[in-house]
């Protein structure tokens, strides 16, 4: 090289397509199984008052495929990082109210992102008390710290590093899962699993609250089936790997779970751990489920196995979920700050240590305040948003490339719609409340950020490319 020559040029940090649909399976259904059946089937029970709570898992399945249809078709449509943030804003028009939909994911998500993560830590926790008797409270936010500051550092690098980790954790999620029902399965006792009490099915307005609560729970716990669109600039042949992933996924951990919590109420009575709240051994039900069959030391070894599974869950909602801030900020929805990419590693550091920080300090809530605020606060934009701005893009969009059409258009957004409305409707109002609160917030934010920008609905100024 002489001395004039131009020295080549360093690229700009990038994401890179690295998750096939094996590792993209696995980062949905590490996140799907985490700890949620191992530490919501006492909450689930006690819902409706029986095994009759499991009508609630039927619920939140149904809604799930129909919306798992919504997030396919738009994951292989629009495969960037971000996920619903993308889409609401394509779908409503990114210069007007695709401005104000994308924004208030965003503003809502800073919120329930964390606490859906929060709620992986509080599993971690709750599981570690079966080890440690004497956990008491200062110790529980110690232990949440720590596991939090873990996650961060092992999602510090780069992506193919973080598949590899993800094809791990999966594989450490399936034996514990299958330890459970494979034991559940020759210990059954269909006497104790079909226990009804008097007045089960009386289908009356309480029957039908406590069914929307069973519903929630349900649905929290199938949470994560569309993680890999928050990666969509990460994945191999998006157009065909995410709708595979996300189908894949569901029905996989669908038939897992209804071998979980059959395994669990054919063998431990369920009047022993309902109501959640007079129970203690609530907490590690799943380790009780052992130790009754087995004995302390087997339980012991199953509580570190669960104990991994919660990790793994909490580390694929992090990766997801990280990606979200990043897409808003590098498309001027969001503070600049958050569009940063490592200098070396080419990932979102900056939104991967906010988000990280913020569901430490989530996981000091209790379980159930935690779920009832995430569900609540992602219906009305996110789930419900998401299905109006298929109908819309289909409408106004006929012509965009679709590697995944929705089967029976528009059947399952309608059947998703309904399932959201019905579990939104029976949470309780005060909950309600909190939800709407937070829009409301967010639009009067939105607003305020609108005006000192000069933007849609003050301005005629869109936001950056």
């Amino acid at each position: 090289m002489n001395a004039f020559s131009t020295p080549p040029a360093i690229p700009e940090p990038h994401l890179e397509r690295r998750f096939g649909l094996l590792p993209a399976t696995a980062l949905n259904m590490t996140n799907m199984m985490g700890a949620g059946p191992f530490i919501t089937i006492p909450l689930l029970m006690t819902a409706l008052g029986g095994p009759q709570a499991m009508l609630g898992w039927i619920v939140a399945l149904v809604i799930v495929i129909c919306d798992g249809m919504v997030w396919s078709e738009l994951g292989a449509a629009m495969p960037g990082s971000g996920g619903s943030f993308n889409y609401l804003r394509e779908a409503f028009g990114p210069a007007k109210y695709g401005r104000l939909m994308a924004f208030l994911f965003v503003w809502q998500f800073v919120l329930s992102g964390p606490l859906e993560i929060a709620s992986g830590y509080i599993g971690f926790a709750q599981y570690t008390s079966y080890l440690w008797s004497g956990l008491t409270r200062p110790w529980v936010i110690a232990l949440v710290t720590v596991v939090g500051l873990v996650n961060i550092a092992l999602l510090y690098r780069r992506i193919q590093s973080i598949a590899k980790i993800t094809v791990s954790l999966w594989i450490g999620t399936l034996i514990t899962v299958l330890a459970v029902i494979v034991t559940g399965a020759t210990h059954f006792n269909p006497t104790i699993a079909f226990d009804f009490p008097p007045g089960a099915f009386n289908f009356s307005l309480g029957f039908f609250l406590g069914l929307g609560a069973a519903s929630r729970i349900g649905i929290y716990d199938y949470l994560g089936y569309y993680d890999v669109c928050y990666i969509g600039d990460e994945v191999k042949d998006p157009g065909r790997v995410i709708p595979r992933s996300i189908l894949i996924s569901t029905i996989a951990v669908a038939i897992i779970y209804i071998g979980i919590n059959f395994s669990i109420i054919g063998v431990v009575p369920w009047r022993e751990f309902v109501p959640a709240d007079a129970h203690p051994e609530s907490n590690f039900i799943v380790s009780t489920f052992m130790e009754k069959l087995y004995g302390s030391r087997i339980a012991t070894v199953f509580t570190l196995l669960v104990l991994w599974t919660a990790f793994g869950s909490v580390f694929a909602l992090l990766l997801g979920y990280s990606r979200i801030p990043y897409a808003a900020a590098e498309s001027g929805y969001f503070f600049r700050i958050f569009a940063r990419l490592h200098p070396t590693k080419d990932f979102p550091y900056v939104s991967l240590i906010v988000l990280g920080l913020l569901s430490i300090v989530a996981g000091f809530f209790s379980l159930g305040t935690v779920i009832d605020a995430l569900i609540v606060t992602r219906i009305l934009v996110q789930f419900m948003g998401q299905i109006v701005g298929l109908i819309l893009l289909r409408r106004n969009a006929p012509n965009m490339p679709r590697p995944y059409r929705m089967w029976l258009y528009p059947v399952p957004a309608l059947v998703a719609l309904l399932g959201w409305i019905f579990v939104f409707a029976t949470t309780q109002y005060q909950v309600i409340l909190f939800g709407v609160g937070v829009l409301a917030l967010g639009c009067v934010a939105f607003l305020v950020w609108s005006w000192n920008t000069k933007r849609w609905p003050f301005g005629l100024v869109e936001a950056a490319a």
